[in-house]
């Protein structure tokens, strides 16, 4: 049977399944911005955040406008891509224009691709010319998607505290 896989912007008929994925994520230490009690709490908060942050009001410091969608399957939320629709001087360094996650339970069945994927078109969309992508030396599964997509890795800049990154870029016109 056919996967019903579609890519939405944060959409509170999903917030049980987003929840699950983000415990999921933080069990591997990642996505500790997320704050499961203030997203059981008030989801609409989450909603409003994520929406003015596409439009680049009220950021928060350091931060730059992006646009948020999920994937969800068969009415599970699976993973997100964030596109960041310009890069400060972090960015540039470590974050990129694109970011995803895939929940771990639902890794290595492809989604990753298809996640990246999306953001490229959506990016295409936005007008950009060529997107930088990181991800950390040791993540193999990440480099893989991001070598598949077209990304031509520039360097891979050592940090004292924190993993490595690669940074990819990858031209869109």
């Amino acid at each position: 049977m056919q996967e019903a896989i579609i890519f939405i912007n944060p959409n509170i008929k999903y917030k049980e399944t987003y929840i699950s994925g983000i415990l999921e994520l933080q069990k591997e230490g990642r996505n500790l911005e997320d704050n499961v009690i203030e997203l059981q709490n008030n989801f609409e908060k989450y909603l409003e955040d994520v929406e003015k942050d596409s439009k680049g009001i009220e950021l928060k410091e350091g931060r730059v406008p992006q646009t948020v969608y999920w994937m969800i399957v068969d009415d599970v939320f699976v993973g997100r891509v964030s596109i960041r629709h310009y890069l400060n001087e972090n960015l540039l360094k470590e974050g990129g224009h694109i970011g995803y996650d895939v929940i771990p339970s639902k890794r290595k069945n492809g989604y990753g691709t298809k996640l990246l994927e999306y953001g490229l078109e959506k990016s295409k969309e936005m007008k950009l010319e060529k997107v930088l992508i990181t991800c950390d030396e040791e993540n193999i599964g990440s480099r893989k998607i991001i070598e598949k997509c077209g990304g031509v890795l520039e360097n891979i800049i050592k940090n004292e505290n924190a993993p490595a990154k690669c940074r990819f870029w990858i031209n869109l016109v």
